[in-house]
């Protein structure tokens, strides 16, 4: 899966945790980060992530783009709700996006986990089953 990482400035040493503590699942995928959180995990952990901008430079909204294209797969924006962000525009229309399109987005870390356990239990992508079934209702 192609997963995207993001974390506002107090919860990029958060975002380091998480991929240290999940480095065994993550190492299977191929990931994506805005520029700052990306350098963050590559030093610490060694994972080959491919790096946008930083998030008011662009990136989210370089993620954006990706998510539109059926690009990305899965989204951990590991937000902090109570400082204020010059780009929250982008922020907002990051998750809009990842609503449209049905992306997993996890924007704390009880979240990321759940998703992140999700994917080394090997979950069905519901998404591809709706697509198998020519948008058919199916029962479960």
């Amino acid at each position: 899966m192609k997963i995207a990482l993001i974390a506002h400035d107090r919860k990029k040493e958060l975002m380091v945790k998480m991929a240290l503590a999940y480095l065994p699942i993550l190492e299977k995928h191929e990931l994506f980060a805005t520029g700052t959180t990306g350098l963050r995990i590559t030093e610490a952990t060694g994972l080959s992530v491919h790096r946008f901008k930083s998030g008011p430079l662009g990136g989210d909204q370089q993620i954006g783009a990706m998510i539109s294209e059926d690009k990305i797969d899965m989204v951990i924006f590991l937000r902090d709700p109570l400082a204020s962000q010059p780009h929250e525009p982008d922020v907002n229309a990051l998750i809009r996006l990842s609503d449209v399109y049905e992306i997993p987005l996890a924007t704390n870390i009880g979240t990321a986990e759940i998703l992140l356990r999700g994917l080394e239990a090997g979950f069905v992508d519901f998404r591809e089953v709706i697509h198998e079934t020519d948008n058919r209702p199916i029962s479960l």
